[in-house]
């Protein structure tokens, strides 16, 4: 559980099995300091499976013990032990391209609260350090675009660490971010926008008018440290600041989170032969994790959470539609450059025999689902898998992106802006996605339904599990 508080101050937990807090447990209370922005966040274990948990959070000003705040309340719940019934939601992109809060608020948020989801996953691009906003913005319509709350770190481009921080707090200022926060748990991954678009070890910034701070590597090492302050992702003393990792939800679901962003190598033509540093997009330590994780759970369903589509076509230069900004390198032959590491763990996952992997992720601001197929691939050593993408939550709406075939995607549904409509559509648009997913906790089947902020359904689909020998 996390919170930040306005000055410095002892926080006060208190957490309950009952909505009352009639039996309530004290923690040990945790002071807040400027070090830290006065964020505070703390681990909560030895909690009962598959139980609602609620959780209350006061602060006292540590100049004077005596001022209290009012209090900060939310619930959650556990992990089963046994077969349930599980819902989950997913979605990315939050306040790019300029839109910000307007008068309705990041509404996305608050149509995924309605289904009461055991947990949200936000797939990355979690804030637009990149993306200065303006008070107003005239619409293709003749209409305007309100940005009705806004705070001066948001008029330019995020260099220093306070500036990366105030990423955070402007999108904590929407009442839809907060309700949702607090009656479920957001587990957070990061891709880009966290930094700046597009970022690698490559990234140059010298012709860059917006920024001062003409080094990536300490921008993005400001950006992490932000990432890690602001949100409620658990400490790995094993590596401080690690991202990847896996969350298990009982005996259906195991998640496990991808970094495709912190090991690759430079962003660049992504044409190598050979497996290099250069050539990785999730870093030898990460595969061999992964692989290790995959080949250990014993859950039905294996998510694999990634901060970018594997087949999807993504330039580094989107002008000139030249260099590889995510897995694919845009030329539909064998696999070269960062395709080379996901054809390794594809073909490590068919030799293994695991089975019941569905990839989720967000990042293109459209929504779509691929199914790869190995009989349209040019590489073929793999079993067929689905990969469903949805965003953005509350960003420019763009695509579609086209496909590279090396791994034989194949389109079974897709909704982005028409040619008619353009690009970078505001959220009033309402081509704002998210997904949900729902395991039956008898058949074990998974149904994913990808959804609009309206909450209209777009597109069904209901897997059943392959069962082991």
């Amino acid at each position: 559980v996390w919170t930040r508080t306005d000055r410095p101050s002892r926080v006060m937990f208190e957490v309950s099995s009952t909505e009352s807090f009639a039996n309530a447990v004290r923690l040990a209370p945790l002071d807040t300091s400027p070090a830290s922005d006065y964020t505070v966040k703390r681990l909560l274990t030895d909690l009962a499976s598959d139980q609602d948990i609620f959780y209350r959070m006061v602060a006292a000003d540590l100049a004077d013990i005596n001022a209290v705040s009012e209090p900060i309340v939310g619930r959650f719940r556990t992990a089963p032990a046994s077969k349930r019934d599980i819902r989950f939601a997913w979605s990315g992109d939050t306040a790019g391209q300029g839109w910000g809060i307007d008068d309705t608020g990041m509404k996305t948020y608050a149509t995924i609260a309605k289904h009461t989801p055991d947990f949200f996953l936000h797939s990355g691009d979690t804030i637009y350090a990149d993306g200065a906003m303006k008070d107003e913005v005239d619409l293709p319509n003749g209409g305007k675009w309100k940005n009705t709350v806004l705070i001066d770190e948001k008029r330019k481009v995020a260099e220093t660490l306070d500036e990366y921080r105030a990423q955070w707090k402007y999108n904590m200022m929407d009442k839809n971010v907060l309700a949702l926060s607090a009656i479920c748990p957001t587990f957070y991954q990061w891709d880009d926008h966290e930094v700046l678009n597009n970022w690698s070890d490559s990234k140059d910034l010298s012709a860059d008018d917006r920024y001062t701070e003409k080094s990536i590597h300490v921008l993005a090492a400001r950006a992490a440290r932000a990432f890690h302050e602001m949100t409620t992702i658990r400490y790995e003393p094993s590596e401080p600041g690690r991202v990847y990792r896996k969350i298990a939800y009982g005996p259906l679901l195991d998640v496990f989170f991808l970094d495709m962003r912190s090991y690759r190598g430079p962003n660049g033509s992504d044409m190598q032969e050979t497996m290099t540093p250069e050539s990785r997009i999730l870093g030898e330590q990460q595969i061999k994790w992964l692989k290790r994780e995959l080949a250990n759970s014993n859950a039905t369903w294996k998510i694999i959470a990634a901060d970018m589509p594997l087949g999807l076509v993504v330039w580094n230069d989107g002008t000139k539609k030249v260099g590889a900004e995510a897995v694919s390198n845009g030329d539909n032959g064998p696999a070269k450059g960062r395709e080379l590491e996901i054809a390794d763990l594809l073909r490590y996952i068919k030799n293994a025999g695991i089975s019941n992997t569905v990839w989720l992720t967000a990042d293109v601001h459209y929504t779509a689902a691929h199914y790869y197929n190995p009989d349209k691939a040019q590489f073929q050593d793999f079993n067929p898998f689905w990969e469903f993408v949805s965003g953005p939550i509350h960003s420019g709406t763009f695509g579609p992106n086209g496909f590279d075939m090396t791994f034989g995607p194949e389109l079974k549904f897709i909704k982005a802006p028409t040619a008619e409509q353009g690009q970078n559509l505001p959220p009033s648009a309402g081509l704002q996605f998210f997904g949900l997913v729902d395991i039956d906790g008898v058949t074990e089947q998974l149904t994913v339904r990808l959804m609009d902020r309206d909450d209209s359904e777009l597109y069904k689909v209901t897997l059943d599990p392959v069962r082991s020998a």
